[in-house]
């Protein structure tokens, strides 16, 4: 009887790790955040957490709409009833006090969102630029590379100019960049193949590559910089940019700004919709641009098209006064 039981207790430990791994450790942190901020909530008010019920969480959207995006709620309402699976609980989270509640909370608030502005090509040089003033402004031979502060500010320069460059190129999720091993890229002929080994639509780990050619403008081009960044670093192995997702987002507020532009306006995310955007702007067609940003939908690829064709296309172009 003993021996029935430690197998099943075996057997829940290696069912709760498949479970675990079945989400990219991204996703799974993402879900804990979310899920931490509606246990904070629940210990203030007295309420359950774990295992919750629809009312309790229905009172949560209620007190977070106040403050959010309708997408948030959505995302909450996700990461809440995984969190409960992985536990072992069942969460409704189609009762009608949940959904009744959304679609309340959607006829007062709307579901448009005030996304992040996407890094369009202009926007890109701008802040490049900057990083390049300051590096031409420091011999980079002279300055000794391991004790001096300024070869810190040199080398950290290098790797932000090769983040965005990169980023932008590859239509590049902040999760996917950060993630990128010194393995993981191959330098060719044309330029570099960068092996991407789970993203947000690719749970299952099949994995993508992605190729970014050599740019004609060697001052914005992203393998160049690359090049460079792995020189300075002198990276052998680990992770190609050791800074985190929020870095990412961090570093596109900086320059941003030093370049003179709202830096509240963009985010990590501006990399990858710039590329997007400035793509279909180019003429890029559909299927094209999804193969480098790895959608699997054409819903938000179709997005950025209809953004790049906003004065294009317009029927005002036709009138003439």
């Amino acid at each position: 009887m003993n021996e029935l039981i430690t197998d099943i207790k075996s057997l829940e430990l290696e069912t709760l790790k498949n479970l675990k791994n079945s989400k990219a450790p991204n996703t799974l942190r993402a879900y804990k955040a979310d899920f931490n901020d509606f246990s904070a909530f629940c210990a203030k008010n007295g309420l359950s957490s774990i295992p919750t019920e629809p009312k309790i969480l229905s009172l949560y959207l209620t007190h977070l709409s106040a403050t959010s995006k309708f997408s948030t709620l959505k995302r909450r309402i996700a990461s809440i009833s995984v969190i409960h699976k992985l536990k072992g609980h069942y969460l409704d989270t189609k009762h009608p006090l949940i959904m009744e509640n959304l679609h309340g909370i959607k006829r007062v608030k709307g579901t448009n969102q005030k996304a992040k502005k996407p890094l369009l090509i202009n926007e890109l040089k701008s802040i490049i630029n900057v990083i390049d003033r300051y590096l031409c402004s420091n011999n980079l031979e002279e300055i000794d590379r391991k004790t001096s502060e300024s070869s810190k500010n040199i080398r950290n320069k290098i790797r932000d100019k090769a983040i965005i460059l990169v980023g932008f190129s590859g239509g590049f999720r902040r999760s996917e960049l950060v993630d990128i091993d010194y393995d993981d890229i191959e330098f060719v002929s044309e330029g570099v193949k960068i092996f991407i080994k789970r993203s947000k639509t690719d749970q299952s780990g099949e994995g993508m590559i992605k190729a970014i050619p050599y740019f004609d403008n060697k001052n914005f081009c992203p393998v160049l910089a690359l090049k460079q960044w792995i020189e300075r670093s002198e990276i052998k192995s680990g992770k190609l940019f050791d800074i985190s997702d929020k870095s990412v987002s961090l570093i596109i507020k900086k320059y941003t700004s030093l370049a003179g532009l709202d830096a509240n306006k963009y985010g990590g995310h501006s990399l990858r919709s710039g590329f997007a955007t400035s793509a279909a702007d180019s003429g890029a067609e559909e299927r094209n641009i999804m193969a480098m940003t790895g959608h699997k939908t054409t819903q938000m690829v179709r997005r950025y098209i209809q953004e790049a064709n906003l004065f294009k296309n317009n029927a005002l172009n036709k009138i003439k006064i």
